[in-house]
């Protein structure tokens, strides 16, 4: 086994060991100078391009266009809404010295962006003829978190948030469940990551939202992340920023709102619940390397086969993200491991054998059997294969979510089960069951599932009578 590999220390040893170990040597991140802050290499962010892309395509099919807001807030701005400045305040990072002068006002490093999107839109909303206004941005923020881990909690991510104006309170509401549907078809289609649409509980909630939608993805390790969030700000933020219209009826009237974002915390995602112990597992449409062809070959012989290769290599440019690795330097056995590491989902192995009998020998990703390609066969047998990993790492990831998904009446079954999974029951609705549920668990309520009503076996903290069905689990 190469070096490399046995440096990975195995998921079911130490799972937080084995996350490092592989955004490390997968060459995902680096630590940047500043605690907290990483460095996101070029291979992750390729994979961060292809969700920027397909979200775009997503948010531009209803409407949505791409703008930027300032990076600075005034503080005045930022408290003007009472409930989200409290939620935000321990994490605001201030700005208080410009050009060597000290600021007459303190400029806070965006959080998030609602407070300097309302003042704008106070600006340009007159009219019911100007809504609904539609707008995202992709950049980045600063929340300064005590305890980080790559991509799942940093002090700066990257991130998209849309922020949007409706005339009435309907539109409203469809905007943030339609926003929440969009995440869902990234995670299924593109992530092939399976996720629990629900709703949060008033204590787990966006500061400042009248309601939280969330998608709630559950890693390997048995614990939740939250994915996605899509928010109902009501008219709290209108009122706050003044937002008004003069609608049709000839009232002036505020703007209802909404506000929704998913970050690179996407990435820890796809690392957690596709990742083994040979490092990630790649789905195929945001694999930056969907196919490496290695060639297998010594002295007098090489130069053919690595001309062999290249011509293949050729044949599948137009359609696939495919590479070469003609490195002398390195055996074939290193080149394997170092590409499953990186979490290609396809490998083609090359000997002189497979060239004189026109072929190409396969190796999937997500496990099985090597198997013979024809050459002449190629482009349709390659489409084929990284369709049936697409599904295949989905299906696995399901399979987990639905092995680890457990019917609770008492919080104590969690415990015996080790916190891990999603543990479905019922809650009286008062938060202070879920404080007690935290204190003594370190379990959350992630979400009231949307669709699913109270089983009526009575809440599993207090055993009072059921007001709602929720999730509960270990999140990151």
């Amino acid at each position: 086994m190469d070096k490399a590999l046995k440096e990975i220390t195995p998921k079911s040893e130490d799972f937080s060991q084995w996350y490092t170990d592989v955004v490390k040597k997968a060459d995902l991140m680096d630590y940047a100078p500043v605690k907290g802050f990483i460095v996101i290499r070029p291979y992750a962010y390729r994979i961060w391009e292809f969700i920027q892309a397909d979200l775009d395509v997503r948010f531009r099919a209803t409407g949505h266009e791409n703008a930027y807001f300032p990076l600075l807030i005034p503080e005045s701005l930022l408290t003007r809404e009472a409930e989200h400045v409290e939620g935000f305040s321990p994490e605001v990072a201030w700005v208080t010295i410009g050009g060597g002068e000290v600021l007459s006002e303190r400029l806070a490093v965006r959080p998030t962006s609602e407070t300097i999107v309302g003042a704008m839109y106070a600006r340009w909303i007159q009219s019911y003829r100007d809504l609904p206004v539609l707008i995202n941005q992709w950049n980045s923020v600063v929340r300064w978190e005590k305890s980080t881990r790559p991509f799942l909690r940093t002090t700066e991510f990257l991130w998209q948030e849309g922020h949007t104006v409706h005339r009435t309170e309907d539109e409203a509401v469809r905007e943030a469940e339609q926003q929440l549907e969009a995440y869902r078809g990234l995670m299924q289609e593109v992530l092939a990551i399976p996720a629990v649409a629900g709703i949060k509980s008033a204590g787990e909630r966006f500061a400042g939202a009248v309601e939280t939608y969330t998608l709630e993805a559950l890693m390997s390790d048995g614990r939740a992340l939250q994915a996605a969030t899509s928010h109902f700000l009501g008219q709290n933020f209108s009122k706050a920023f003044d937002i008004q219209f003069l609608d049709e009826d000839g009232g002036l009237k505020y703007g209802w709102t909404t506000s929704w974002g998913a970050s690179t915390r996407l990435l820890g995602a796809l690392i957690m619940v596709h990742g083994d112990d040979r490092g990630l597992r790649l789905p195929p449409r945001v694999a930056p390397i969907q196919v490496v062809i290695v060639p297998i070959g010594k002295g007098g012989e090489r130069a053919q086969i690595v001309e062999y290769c290249h011509a293949l290599k050729k044949r599948l440019d137009p359609s696939t993200r495919v590479m070469v690795d003609d490195r002398d330097e390195f055996t074939p056995g290193y080149k394997f491991n170092d590409w499953e590491m990186r979490g290609v989902p396809l490998r083609l192995e090359v000997g002189p054998r497979d060239v004189a009998a026109g072929q190409v020998m396969a190796s999937r990703r997500d496990g099985g059997a090597k198997f013979a390609i024809a050459a002449s066969e190629l482009e349709r047998a390659v489409s084929v294969v990284l369709d049936e990993i697409q599904h295949s790492l989905y299906e696995q990831a399901l399979a987990n979510l639905n092995a680890g998904s457990v019917e609770i009446t008492d919080y104590q079954e969690a415990l015996a089960r080790d916190r891990r999974g999603f543990f479905y029951g019922d809650w009286c609705g008062e938060e202070a069951c879920a404080a007690h549920l935290q204190e003594e668990t370190s379990m959350t309520i992630r979400c009231l599932p949307l669709g699913l009503s109270p089983a009526w076996t009575g809440c599993a903290v207090c055993h009072q009578p059921s007001r709602h069905r929720v999730v509960f689990a270990r999140a990151y």
